[in-house]
């Protein structure tokens, strides 16, 4: 596994980083909470050692940050404090472990493996591009060519599901589904509304248009010229 250890101990970080290497694993060591949260957001790792009490940064801070822009990356909280409160809060913070100091190294590689071994979440994109159309889920917006386009909410679910479908051909049955949630057609013209109310909003004021109908098959959203 590659494995980050975020820990401010220089001679602590050393001794687990070469027992993790002689067990088998890449390590990775950074000395403050700034610099481990940039390796942690831009380098793919299997499992963060992270300590709680951190310079720059605390760890937890760095724990709930990750989260919040969804690195699902398994943690392991090491910190000298050992209340049940702490290791609630740490948990609570997004850790997926919390082991109090001084502990075992054959706990500590016992519980990195365990942490490596479960399934990773798949995480979700937030934002979806087509050509010069943004559509960010966290913020609720869209924008093309630097435009702000106000959707209401079914035509901002519509556009949404066209964009995680973006080049495919997506059915009315697939729409009706997904963003109406009916399992059935109800012989309403409900998409062909919001397909030509959103095809005004995204398209009618630009150069090319993104938003297609497929003759008896369904719509897409592509960027033809690329």
């Amino acid at each position: 596994m590659r494995i980050l250890i975020v820990e401010d101990d220089v001679e602590a970080a050393n001794y687990l980083a070469k027992a993790l290497r002689e067990a088998g694993h890449v390590v990775d060591h950074a000395a403050d909470g700034e610099a481990g949260y940039e390796l942690a957001a831009t380098a793919p790792y299997d499992v963060l050692v992270v300590d709680r009490m951190l310079p720059k940064r605390d760890g937890l801070s760095v724990i709930s940050t990750l989260r919040g822009e969804g690195n699902h990356t398994p943690v392991l909280v090491l910190s000298a404090l050992a209340q049940v409160d702490d290791r609630v809060t740490g948990l609570r913070a997004g850790g997926d472990d919390y082991l109090p100091k001084p502990y075992a190294f054959s706990e500590l590689l016992a519980r990195v493996e365990a942490l490596g071994r479960r399934p990773r979440q798949q995480e979700v994109e937030t934002r979806y591009t087509v050509g010069d159309l943004v559509l960010d889920r966290l913020g609720h917006t869209v924008s093309r060519g630097g435009r702000d386009i106000p959707l209401q909410p079914r035509e901002f679910k519509l556009l949404e599901y066209l964009m995680q479908n973006a080049g495919q051909v997506v059915t009315r049955t697939m729409l009706l589904e997904h963003v109406w949630e009916y399992h059935f057609d109800p012989q309403t013209n409900v998409i062909d509304v919001h397909i030509s109310r959103l095809r005004g909003k995204i398209d009618k004021d630009f150069d090319k248009p993104l938003l297609h109908t497929i003759r008896g098959a369904g719509y897409t959203i592509r960027d033809v010229s690329r």
